[in-house]
């Protein structure tokens, strides 16, 4: 699950009443534009500059060049195509489409800068003329100088290094961008208090605005629904997030505390909540008869995602969906070609039993194949010589569901769930 920079620009392009900046004054380029931010920026957050930003003129190729490159060195290759295959085993993405290159692709949508923590550096996209271009310009430099001071009092790099676990991946991203994106808007906008009463309904309008901008954003506004989602929880999910733990803590260093699940970020009382709602780390048995080629987790936010697909129903996804308390799913080859193993563990049973439901029914939508009841509950589904399984399974009092999508020649016990281990 990736995110890029650019979406920041779409969600704010729709501020054109706001008040655009002049060009480059003083030292450097667009001096002035930073002169005015840092202090609006110190006082949104309550955290001073260490040191002074340093900020450096490139040109659109060369933020672009960039932005590939950074993207090259996070998402090698190999993880990239773990991704896909999951995505396509769960009928997230068409069977034709190369994830990598598409993500490439909306990389390069709307470049307008970044923040580099290993430079300490904020490059902005050089001769801004238009005042579309200013505008862009100017919220760039305010979204990414919040990264500058984060990355004085956090290690920006190394918070972003956590492929193995997709979903902490994506609370940690949230977290980042989303705190740029409030302190963003809520600057341009005149103070957070101002938030609610100058754009009501908040971030859902942010997110329709978005989407009526296709002319804007071609290659975005042809993704599939879960790569758009993906794309845009970390700056809406996140900006909701951190609207809510300022309201609580006030103007404090947010990184001292890192949300650890999008469960956290979608549900912040989780997250305030003494202790914090954890997730369970659910770790699964090396395969049998098969080879494992990727294995991550799908959070609360991807589980969602996997029941609308199919559902359209985005209140009965999201109920179906709450009750997660952690999962695993691994992707595996062998006889008859590829498929998947996935375990999620609940809150309770109940909890459990709704989200079976819910993906039984989603099940019947992708595949229209054949359903059979299992003895002890649970049921499969078979077709075109493959067999999709919902099975409840449980570990102390700890209710899982185990769903499994394998070519009938793999077999069906290609994980034993009594090797399934949980953990805090």
């Amino acid at each position: 699950m990736r995110h890029s920079p650019f979406v920041v620009l779409g969600a704010v392009l729709l501020f054109t009443a706001c008040r655009p900046g002049g060009d480059a004054a003083g030292n450097g380029p667009y001096a002035r534009e930073v002169a005015d931010a840092v202090p609006r920026i110190e006082k949104a957050t309550g955290l001073k500059f260490k040191t002074p930003p340093k900020v450096e003129a490139r040109t659109k190729q060369q933020v672009k060049d960039f932005l590939l490159a950074k993207f090259n060195e996070d998402a090698p290759s190999k993880e990239i195509a773990g991704e896909e295959k999951a995505y396509k085993l769960l009928g997230l993405i068409p069977d034709s489409m190369d994830l990598r290159t598409f993500y490439l692709r909306v990389l390069g949508e709307q470049v307008a800068g970044y923040y580099d923590p290993k430079a300490k550096t904020l490059y902005v996209v050089e001769a801004a003329k238009t005042d579309e271009e200013k505008l862009a310009a100017n919220v760039t430099i305010t979204h990414e100088l919040v990264h500058a001071l984060q990355d004085q009092y956090a290690n920006l790099d190394s918070i972003q290094k956590s492929n193995a676990n997709s979903d902490r991946l994506a609370a940690a991203q949230a977290l980042i961008e989303g705190e740029a994106q409030f302190e963003q808007i809520s600057i341009m906008l005149g103070g957070a208090d101002q938030l609610e009463s100058r754009l009501p309904g908040s971030w859902n309008r942010i997110r329709e605005e978005i989407r009526n901008r296709q002319d804007q954003m071609p290659v975005f506004n042809e993704a599939p629904m879960v790569i758009q989602e993906t794309l845009l929880f970390p700056y809406l999910s996140g900006a909701e997030f951190v609207n809510r733990v300022k309201e609580k803590k006030g103007n404090v260093n947010l990184f001292s505390d890192v949300p650890r699940s999008t469960e956290q970020v979608m549900h912040p009382g989780k997250f305030l909540s003494t202790p914090a709602d954890e997730p369970t780390t659910v770790t699964l048995p090396a395969p049998r008869g098969a080879t494992k080629v990727y294995e991550n987790d799908m959070g609360e936010f991807g589980t969602r995602l996997a029941l609308y697909r199919y559902l359209k129903d985005p209140a009965m996804s999201a109920r179906a969906a709450e009750g997660w308390d952690g999962d695993r799913f691994m992707v595996v080859e062998g006889k008859g070609g590829t498929g998947i193993v996935w375990a999620l563990v609940w809150d309770s049973a109940i909890d459990a039993a709704e989200f079976s439901d819910a993906l039984s029914r989603v099940v019947r939508l992708r595949t229209a194949a054949s359903e059979r009841t299992v003895p002890g509950g649970g049921a499969t589904f078979a077709s075109k010589g493959r067999t999709v399984s919902i099975l409840p399974r449980s570990i102390g009092d700890r209710a899982l569901v185990i769903y499994s999508d394998l070519p009938d020649a793999m077999g069906s016990s290609v994980v034993d769930p009594a090797g399934i281990t949980l953990g805090k």
